[in-house]
């Protein structure tokens, strides 16, 4: 049985039950997926974030893009809003209403190149049919998917990217800007000294796009060693 979890926000608790009720049904195996960015993926040349987005994108009859609502809601950054991209019927059907429009691929990808640069988590999320309607980009204070994680310590709402980090510690300086950007906790400082562990490493490769001397490059998950 699932365990029960008390928000004391009423914006994130109905996700919560949503997200709960989905599960409990079999309907979705979880809420979202990270996504990293593609600054992050040296092997990967597109300027879409994976080999997955691309596909996402480019098969969507329509793609339009809104507000993230997170961050209209909760107004804890001054981070890009315009940055939330919703896919076929869900897209047109905000549209017709006003509250999203249209937008071609060479616009989404100048979309996603600002919200890297602003070091927004890519997060693709689920409808109950398991079909990807909505392709955001998160940060870490607003985001009503990080917070439940955060909140509830259920990491698995949220599936990890195919990738994953490696930190070269030998080149490393311990400057600490990779610790600042990584919401899993994968990266701490003990004693002025960076400690990474991998196992927490969501892969959204944040961490790669801050390093001053490229000690941290993403990797397949599965060709992962020991």
């Amino acid at each position: 049985m699932m365990k029960e979890y008390y928000i004391a926000d009423p914006f994130l608790e109905k996700r919560l039950v949503n997200y709960d009720k989905w599960l409990n049904k079999g309907q979705i195996s979880a809420s979202s997926k990270v996504i990293p960015v593609s600054e992050s993926v040296s092997t990967k040349q597109w300027v879409l974030p994976t080999e997955q987005v691309r596909e996402i994108l480019t098969n969507a009859s329509s793609v339009a893009v809104q507000d993230c609502e997170c961050r209209t809601h909760y107004k804890r950054c001054d981070k890009p809003l315009e940055v939330c991209f919703l896919l076929n019927k869900v897209g047109d059907k905000f549209v017709s209403k006003g509250k999203a429009r249209h937008v071609s691929l060479t616009e989404a990808t100048d979309i996603l190149k600002k919200a890297n640069e602003n070091g927004l988590i890519h997060l693709a999320l689920f409808m109950p049919d398991h079909e990807i309607f909505a392709l955001c980009s998160c940060c870490f204070c607003c985001c009503h998917e990080l917070q439940i994680v955060k909140l509830t310590k259920r990491k698995e709402l949220m599936v990890h990217s195919e990738y994953v980090a490696a930190t070269n510690t030998d080149i490393c300086i311990h400057c600490g800007e990779c610790v600042d950007r990584c919401f899993f906790d994968a990266r701490i400082f003990n004693d002025e000294h960076l400690e990474y562990h991998p196992e927490a490493c969501f892969g959204c490769g944040l961490c790669v796009t801050v390093c001053p001397v490229d000690a941290t490059t993403m990797i397949l998950r599965e060709a992962k060693t020991a």
